[in-house]
């Protein structure tokens, strides 16, 4: 893989990462005309992609950094007041909980990733029509989470229940095409929470669920891909991801996410009809 590629290849997770259209499925095309995966060894590539996401990762914690601060103190301050039974400000019950719910969101998806590491890291994932499926499938279901869901509660009403709601979401991300922003935000979405709301909480849903894979896949990718490639494809996602963050809380907070559903069938049905022309291979 050259530079120009591990450059690319970056521009393409940050960009595609956050907003609900699935970086996996746009990687796995873009690597598909680059020639960069091998078939013979298809754990490489889902290694290469975990661990360029961790630039992804590191915008997400540069972008909420604030947040994250103040999660982390109010989860240590919040829990440890009950064990010295002593008083907490509200402020750090709600930035606990907020944390609580970080945890018990990631549980789901860290559950099945495990239990189906071997057919997540295998060639059927990678396979394009499953992608193209994916990518139609969760479009329908993301529009009809628009239409049904009720878009009224923000970060300081959000409850245990919806980080239930978006965990669960969350384990169809594990599904190539489905895309891990676009399975949570439509969850949050179906739960009423408002649409920067979702978007919000996926966000932060994400640094367990991206560091975790990351940081699994690092040895394997370390022995597997060029040291330079992957700094520099893990550069290139970190900048592209962090505009991507700014650009989707902004567009959200006046839009739909309709945009995006209407992409991904269109992509979707591009991709089936490239493959019954035989343009392109599964």
């Amino acid at each position: 893989m050259s530079i120009f590629y591990a450059i690319l290849l970056g521009i393409i997770q940050g960009l595609t990462e956050f907003i609900p259209v699935s970086s996996t499925a746009h990687l796995t095309l873009a690597g598909k005309a680059m020639g960069v995966i091998n078939y013979d060894n298809p754990e490489e590539w889902t290694a290469f992609i975990a661990v360029i996401q961790l630039g992804s990762l590191l915008a997400v914690i540069a972008y909420f950094r604030s947040d994250i601060l103040h999660i982390i103190t109010g989860f240590v301050k919040a829990n440890l007041s009950y064990v010295n039974k002593r008083p907490v400000e509200q402020t750090d019950k709600t930035n606990a909980l907020l944390g609580w719910m970080v945890i018990i969101g990631t549980i789901p998806a860290a559950v099945v990733g495990l239990a189906f590491k071997k057919q997540i890291e295998g060639v059927l994932t990678k396979d394009l029509r499953v992608i193209s499926i994916a990518l139609i499938a969760l479009a329908i279901v993301l529009m009809i989470a628009e239409w049904k869901g009720s878009r009224q509660r923000n970060m300081e009403h959000l409850r245990l229940s919806d980080a239930v709601i978006v965990g669960l979401a969350q384990v169809f991300a594990l599904v190539p095409g489905c895309s891990r922003s676009g399975s949570t935000i439509t969850g949050g979405l179906f739960a009423g929470l408002t649409r920067e709301t979702a978007a919000r909480f996926s966000f932060l849903l994400s640094i367990p669920a991206i560091g975790a894979s990351g940081l699994l896949e690092l040895p394997k990718a370390l022995k597997a891909v060029d040291h330079t490639i992957l700094a520099v494809a893990t550069i290139a996602a970190l900048l592209s991801s962090y505009a991507t963050i700014a650009f989707l809380i902004k567009f959200l907070q006046r839009n739909s996410t309709s945009v995006f559903a209407g992409y991904r069938i269109i992509l979707g049905l591009v991709i089936l009809v490239l493959l019954a022309l035989g343009k392109i291979s599964a």
